[in-house]
């Protein structure tokens, strides 16, 4: 009976004609995608095994590039520049990352579970985008003032007496550049966690209190579980974005502190532009696995 049943379906065959207009409306974003997106990728790739000199770029293919970013890199008995300089982009990324993480979860909460009325969401949720309207080097500038020998931070410190003198470290430090990058991608983490937070089904936090779990509990295994793609896709976001930046960095470090985004700049500025594509295919080689490793922990199309 099955099988008779089964062989009187009608078999659903994709037509010559629709196949090939998939492809074709496929073509502009595909174009797009090649010509903007992988043919940069390539032409760095390509550069990164030129040599040079003072003058001029020398086609050709030598790894002479990768070799000299990790010279002296097998002397154990202290870390090369290079991997002085990767630990310290992967600590502000790490420290970013973590603070941004919280922030951005603890307001995605309060705006998700704590504001009832969705006008008053779309109000609170526009103010949190009104630092975007701006410029993020007038943003960086903008601390300046406040965190300066002499800013309004300090001098509110000096004034109260908590402190005799000025507080050195509150600009160009790690501090100030953590602070700036909090400040300005902080934003990347609450859109994603905000927008799963939203796609929840209310009656499962309310199966969870009726089970008798704690608010932390509802959080811990209810919540944060369903949550996992706005975290991994924010993660994304921020480690991905801080791991190249150099313009915050350079601002608010005082041109003091390093970062890989920040020599790769330097590097092209002396038009070593071989040697700022080898850091710059070894930076995205890193940033790829990083990602590669968040996205086995929930996958983002499935989710999506």
């Amino acid at each position: 009976m099955s099988s008779s049943t089964s062989s009187s379906l009608p078999v659903v065959t994709q037509a010559p004609g629709r196949s090939l207009a998939a492809w074709w409306q496929a073509l502009p974003l595909t174009a797009v995608f090649m010509l903007f997106f992988l043919v940069p990728l390539a032409l760095i790739l390509m550069v990164s095994f030129w040599d040079f000199n003072e003058y001029e770029l020398l086609p050709g293919f030598t790894l002479k590039n990768y070799v000299s970013i990790f010279e002296g890199c097998g002397n154990t008995d202290e870390m090369c520049v290079t991997f002085k300089t990767y630990l310290s982009t992967f600590k502000f990324s790490a420290l970013v990352w973590l603070i941004t993480l919280v922030t951005g979860f603890a307001v995605s909460y309060f705006l998700a579970f704590h504001v009832r009325s969705p006008g008053v969401q779309t109000l609170l949720f526009v103010l949190c985008t009104i630092p975007f309207w701006t410029s993020n080097v007038i943003r960086m500038i903008s601390w300046v003032p406040l965190l300066g020998r002499n800013g309004l931070v300090n001098q509110s410190l000096v004034g109260l007496g908590v402190v005799n003198q000025p507080v050195e470290w509150l600009l160009f430090s790690d501090f100030s550049v953590v602070l700036a990058f909090v400040h300005l991608y902080t934003m990347f983490m609450i859109v994603p966690i905000f927008n799963s937070m939203m796609r929840i089904d209310r009656s499962l936090i309310e199966a969870a209190n009726d089970s008798g779990a704690s608010g932390w509990q509802t959080l811990w295994n209810v919540i944060i579980p369903l949550c996992r793609t706005g975290i991994i896709i924010g993660s994304i976001f921020v480690i991905t974005i801080v791991m190249g930046d150099f313009v915050t960095i350079g601002v608010m470090g005082g041109q003091q502190i390093a970062s890989i985004g920040k020599i790769i700049q330097v590097q092209t500025s002396y038009l070593q532009f071989p040697l700022a594509a080898a850091n710059a295919v070894i930076l995205l080689v890193l940033v790829l696995m990083i990602i590669w490793a968040l996205t086995r922990l929930v996958d983002i199309r499935k989710e999506l």
